[in-house]
């Protein structure tokens, strides 16, 4: 991508800039809670990109300025001072422009949201559910270290340890365009404590991340769901045998792709506070139905990409987590690091890092950038 092609593309976007302001501003469309919630995002996203294009613009005018010196001044100190200057633009400029080319990858509806994370014991009986726990102390870590909220909405725990399953509800800033990366299979291969004859094991856990959705994002008819309450059995003390506190929340749901009627079942033990446990149910509900309904979009994005960073597939085999060799290998991107113990600490920023850089180098492909 040349200058001029760089700027073109700006150019446009800065008229969109301009039009967008405006828009957020106009009494009809902020009652439009839809409509101002993409705007208002859209506007975000181009605020970070015109401010790349005006240091883009002072980097090419700073080259051209230092040029027209060296080539027509007489005095020795000037033309020293625009040869530095000429050295720093021009080490600035490809910076700028990778940054450019990045900013113009068309964004994901879906990275702003939330999340709801499941953690779903697999193969390997009792050592599977020690691993999911593994990985929820791992997820746990990381999100108190980027100062997101993690809350647990329901959990089954293993019988010597861990969890058959977990589900947790993670919010912050771009929660969803970070964990996504970690949908699919996790397998461990190692000599799990409930052996006694040291045989090395491969279990495996199952991750689903799904990002989750506004009142507005499905239709659902509230006066068709069936609630049941019943008795946590969750920590709480005697408050556990006094207070039906758990929810449970039944609905009949068409699949709109395919036209099948099918019985939703959403289950909330996260508090002792029954309208705050329905609150947070309703909202399970919303993003699992959201996510059956938004899979036919995965689906047309898988196909169309080879490497298949971020598909959403939750059958794929994604990483191994091999302890005899302290090692942790993503299959997606061959990426290996040899700091297991860090890695399930917490420590998956460069993992993750690592992803991003190669989902976008596939997205800039796509767009042709």
């Amino acid at each position: 991508m040349d200058n001029n092609n760089i700027l073109q593309k700006l150019d446009g976007l800065e008229a969109r800039y301009e039009e967008v302001s405006t828009l957020i501003t106009d009494p009809a469309v902020i009652s439009d809670q839809q409509r101002y919630v993409k705007l208002t995002k859209e506007y975000k996203d181009l605020e970070d990109i015109i401010k790349l294009r005006k240091k883009y613009i002072e980097c090419l005018e700073g080259i051209a300025e230092a040029k027209d010196i060296i080539m027509n001044e007489s005095d020795a100190d000037m033309k020293e001072m625009a040869r530095e200057q000429l050295a720093e633009n021009e080490e600035l400029q490809p910076r700028l422009e990778e940054e450019i080319k990045i900013a113009l990858i068309p964004k994901d509806p879906e990275d702003a949201k939330n999340v709801q994370m499941e953690i779903r014991a697999g193969t390997g009986g009792d050592e599977a559910c020690l691993f999911a726990g593994d990985l929820f102390k791992m997820y746990k870590a990381y999100c108190e270290s980027k100062g997101w909220t993690l809350s647990v909405t329901d959990v089954s725990e293993g019988a010597v340890g861990g969890y058959k399953e977990i589900d947790f509800a993670v919010s912050g800033a771009d929660v969803y365009g970070v964990l996504k990366y970690e949908s699919g299979v996790h397998r461990v291969q190692r000599v799990p404590v409930t052996e006694s004859n040291g045989r090395m094991q491969t279990s495996a856990a199952t991750v689903a991340v799904l990002p989750e959705a506004e009142a507005f994002d499905v239709q659902i008819n509230e006066g068709e769901i069936k609630w049941d309450t019943f008795r946590s059995s969750g920590a709480g003390g005697q408050n556990v045998n006094k207070v039906e506190s758990g929810v449970r929340a039944r609905y009949m749901w068409k699949n709109p792709n395919t036209g099948e009627v099918e019985e939703i079942l959403i289950e909330c033990t996260e508090t002792r506070d029954q309208p705050k446990n329905k609150e947070r149910a309703l909202s399970r509900l919303r993003t699992y139905i959201y996510d059956k309904e938004h899979q036919k979009y995965l689906d047309d994005i898988a196909s169309r990409r080879k490497s298949l960073v971020s598909t959403g597939d939750r059958s794929a085999k994604i990483r191994t987590y091999n302890f005899p060799q302290g090692r942790v290998t993503d299959h997606r991107i061959g990426y290996t690091t040899h700091d297991l113990s860090g890695f399930l600490g917490g420590n998956i920023q460069d993992m993750i890092d690592a992803l991003t850089v190669a989902e976008n180098a596939e997205r800039m492909k796509e767009a042709e950038l």
